[in-house]
């Protein structure tokens, strides 16, 4: 648990040297005119969208400025973060609207990994990866899935087709006549993967702990909860800071237009970079299969399951992690007492609808162990659902897990311990899932 507190001197120096000008006038302005104004300004852009809504934004601000605790790099980084969320939308309506097809197209068929934190999504999302008819999201791309050099690409001619492989980073080529189209995504002067990997090198010597709990690269899959981002509903502000009014107001919310915009950003990174089709992952999902229903089309969830006395501290001690990047006064307690309730919820929300008659077909499940110590067996399971697993696929499996071993990053340590959690805590608010885990395997 220590180690939480393990920030580098520097950094410590540098808040209190902050804040010691606060009355100085040096505070930034977590402001929402502030911030729209700066992002019109960076892009040069106006039209943030006919379907743009501040609410979402305003009540994010004002919990963040009232609740949050935010030090003067916490401040910083968020006002950053906000700005480019907004840039992000700003770039993207400027591209639906030079290029109308982009939101013609049908979404892919879709695997969405909907596993809780800590199941192994992350490993099985990138196994996933390496098969070259899928699409997934780098790190480099969701932070910023719009280029932020609007003249580097020419999307007048559609790239779309079930003959593109888009494994690579470096170009896309047509499978059935050997000839390449849109080699150059991303272009070389494409800034974003450089933006990215100076991310990482900032969370590594802010946080030099956090890559045993998650490890970050600018070249592999990341969650795509950053695409609900850009409309400023998603649960990843109470995953990084205290923003208790927030996360109510959210859970109590109708979030279709935060998933009816991020079905907009997806059909634009697959017209930019086709393939066959979407893998997804966030545990985000959970708590809204309804709503993927409503706006994909075709999909299938991959259910992750890890027990819930594993999987709920490693998640805790992650937010712990979080919480300190942005504010010095991180409470354990106030963490658990949060997130163990909305762990509960989500799962609630998932099985109401997986067990409502016809949609117990829609999921496959994953068992965390086996996927951690034979991994070919679950993969196995999943690609039964589309014609079974090809040695070459199995293959390219294989030489990923040998070259991103488990626990690369050092070991995670964790317990429910640090939390002040007990099981009996976990299972008051897990009843149904555990009851939905027992009915169906046979175990907790």
């Amino acid at each position: 648990m220590e180690n939480f507190r393990q920030s580098p001197w520097w950094f410590r120096a540098i808040n209190n040297s902050w804040s010691g000008t606060y009355n100085l006038g040096t505070k930034l302005r977590l402001d929402k005119d502030d911030l729209i104004s700066k992002a019109r300004k960076v892009t040069g852009l106006h039209d943030l969208g006919r379907d743009f809504n501040e609410e979402p934004l305003e009540k994010l601000l004002r919990s963040a400025n009232e609740e949050a605790n935010l030090h003067p790099i916490g401040h910083f980084i968020t006002r950053e973060r906000f700005v480019s969320l907004l840039s992000i939308r700003l770039r993207a309506e400027h591209f639906f609207s030079k290029y109308p097809q982009i939101l013609e197209q049908e979404l892919y068929p879709a695997w969405i990994i909907v596993g809780l934190q800590r199941t192994g999504t992350t490993k099985l999302q990138r196994l996933l990866a390496q098969d070259p008819d899928h699409r997934v999201i780098p790190s480099w791309e969701v932070i910023n899935p719009v280029p932020t050099n609007l003249g580097l690409y020419d999307l007048s001619r559609s790239y779309r087709g079930t003959g593109f492989q888009s494994h690579s980073v470096g170009g896309i080529a047509d499978m059935d006549s050997g000839t390449s189209v849109n080699a150059d995504y991303p272009n070389p002067r494409d800034k974003r993967i450089s933006i990215a990997n100076t991310s990482v090198k900032a969370l590594k010597v802010m946080s030099p702990g956090f890559f045993a709990v998650h490890p970050i690269d600018a070249l592999q899959p990341e969650e795509d909860i950053l695409l609900l981002d850009v409309s400023f509903m998603s649960t990843t502000p109470e995953a990084m800071m205290h923003v208790p009014s927030y996360a109510q107001w959210l859970e109590t919310t109708d979030q279709s237009q935060a998933y009816a915009y991020y079905v907009k950003l997806l059909k634009f990174l697959q017209w930019i970079r086709p393939a066959k089709r979407w893998v997804l992952k966030t545990p985000h999902h959970l708590e809204f299969p309804n709503l993927i229903e409503k706006y994909f089309g075709e999909v299938h969830f991959l259910w992750p399951h890890r027990s819930l006395y594993e999987s709920v501290p490693s998640f805790l001690s992650m937010v712990t992690y979080n919480r300190m990047i942005f504010s010095n006064r991180v409470n354990e307690q106030q963490v658990a007492d949060h997130w163990v309730r909305k762990i509960g919820y989500m799962l609630d929300q998932a099985l109401s609808y997986r067990l409502t008659p016809g949609n117990q077909e829609k999921f496959t499940d994953i068992h965390y162990k086996s996927l951690i110590t034979d991994s070919g067996a679950e993969l196995k399971k999943i690609y039964n659902l589309n014609g079974g697993l090809t040695p070459g696929l199995l293959e390219r499996f294989r030489k990923h897990e040998t070259e991103h071993p488990h626990q690369k990053h050092g070991v995670h340590q964790y317990s429910l311990a640090d939390f002040g959690l007990s099981e009996e805590a976990i299972d008051r608010q897990t009843q149904t899932y555990r009851k939905f885990i027992a009915d169906h395997y046979g175990a907790k």
